[in-house]
């Protein structure tokens, strides 16, 4: 199998896992790394000499990569802020392009990467791997088999407690410390909305198309700092980031979404997924399922920690094709798989001429979630979601040849 040769830009503390993971596959190697710290340059050759695997060569300017006519594909994975710009600018070079997830700064942002995407036809995928967790997969599985009826209702949200991470963010170099100090809005949507997006029918026949945002107060991250003293000299002054981000956002055909920022208080990891239909609920939050046929379930409706956990009886019968076909042939990569199965779908997109799972109009709709969500805290109004297609969701048959194609059966 020839191998993509990648350029892979940003090696931070996702990137040094990114580089590391791919170079341990037969269909994928970097040649090719940047970052713009020396520090981090020097970690990521330090782990592949580690590992016995070979130094890519390197450059503090992504541009280098772009100009290489070796390098076929890139991976971004750099600060939030430059994402979009380096994804415009590697369709523009005609390299096949994967961009890690994060929020957008402005609306316009979006707009330029669809423009980008529409003017060069380059390959373009977004890297959520949520998409391919085994719950989001066997949730879509079973809306397809008509087991939640109509969904109207779901949840979803990205809450970690990260005040560790965050306060420490001069120090380990990490981009969300100036997010937190200088902005106020959901800053990573796409965990577990685009998920949620899939099982919608987002892009292909619904859209999302208003949403009102609302933050608590900033005193999280404040307390922590001044209990532990870690980040005290880098985290002064006001905190603009509120603790906890609620927002709902309004589809088409009349779902609601209700999408939660929960990270700078105490609290166990969860995505806050939840499906609710005309048949059946499902809830992450007690790995729980609530069938409306099912006489067991309404004999505990009082009693819900009777169905704690019955979630996982449905794994084999349930799961979706995608996830049998991993593992079947052995899951690799973090966060449970998900990464293995992401990467897969890119590598195997691009090098079939697939339509990607996970496209331009996919990243737009869910990355300006963040823009639209600091506007709408800031003037305490709902706020309209554009419409990244120009009309062609109401008509799209995405991704149907694809193998890793993740959409909502009409």
């Amino acid at each position: 199998m020839d191998k993509v040769k990648l350029g892979f830009i940003g090696l931070g503390l996702r990137g040094k896992d990114w580089v590391s993971f791919i170079n341990s596959r037969d269909d994928a190697e970097v040649i090719f790394m940047c970052d713009i710290e020396d520090r981090k340059i020097e970690q990521a050759k330090e782990r592949l000499e580690k590992e016995g695997r070979a130094i890519p060569k390197v450059t503090k300017d992504y541009k280098d990569i772009l100009a290489d006519p070796e390098v076929e594909a890139v991976m971004i994975a750099s600060a939030w802020e430059s994402h979009a710009q380096i994804a415009i600018d590697a369709m523009r070079a005609g390299k096949a392009t994967a961009m890690e997830v994060g929020g957008a700064y402005s609306v316009d942002e979006c707009f330029r990467l669809v423009r980008a995407y529409e003017e060069t036809g380059t390959f373009f995928m977004m890297m959520e791997n949520c998409c391919y967790g085994r719950r989001e997969l066997m949730l879509l599985d079973m809306v397809n088999k008509g087991m939640f009826g109509d969904v109207v209702y779901c949840e979803g949200g990205y809450c970690h407690d990260l005040r560790n991470e965050v306060a420490r963010g001069k120090e380990i170099g990490h981009y969300r410390l100036r997010n937190y100090l200088n902005r106020n809005c959901d800053n990573y949507p796409t965990h577990e909305l685009l998920p949620i997006c899939k099982i919608l029918g987002v892009n292909d026949g619904n859209r999302m198309v208003s949403l009102v945002s609302v933050a608590s107060c900033a005193k999280g991250l404040r307390e922590y700092v001044d209990t532990t003293e870690i980040g005290k000299d880098d985290v002064v002054g006001d905190i603009m980031q509120g603790d906890v981000v609620s927002t709902i956002i309004k589809c088409a055909h009349g779902e609601t979404i209700t999408l939660t920022l929960d990270t700078t208080l105490p609290r166990y990891y969860s995505r806050n997924f939840a499906v609710h239909g005309t048949k059946a609920y499902y809830t992450e939050n007690g790995n729980a399922f609530y069938f409306d046929n099912n006489e067991e379930h309404h004999k505990n409706e009082w009693n819900a920690k009777a169905l704690i956990g019955n979630a996982d009886s449905y794994e084999g019968e349930h799961d979706h094709p995608i996830w049998k076909d991993v593992v079947e042939k052995g899951l690799t990569g973090g966060h449970g798989g998900m990464d293995g199965i992401v990467f897969s779908a890119f590598i195997n997109s691009y090098k079939n001429g697939w339509e990607s799972p996970i496209d331009v109009y996919d990243a737009a709709a869910v990355m300006c979630i963040s823009a639209l969500s600091e506007e709408s805290i800031a003037t305490g109004h709902a706020v309209g979601i554009p419409d990244f297609t120009n009309g062609m969701w109401l008509c799209r048959r995405h991704g149907e040849d694809n193998h890793y194609t993740i959409r909502r059966k009409k």
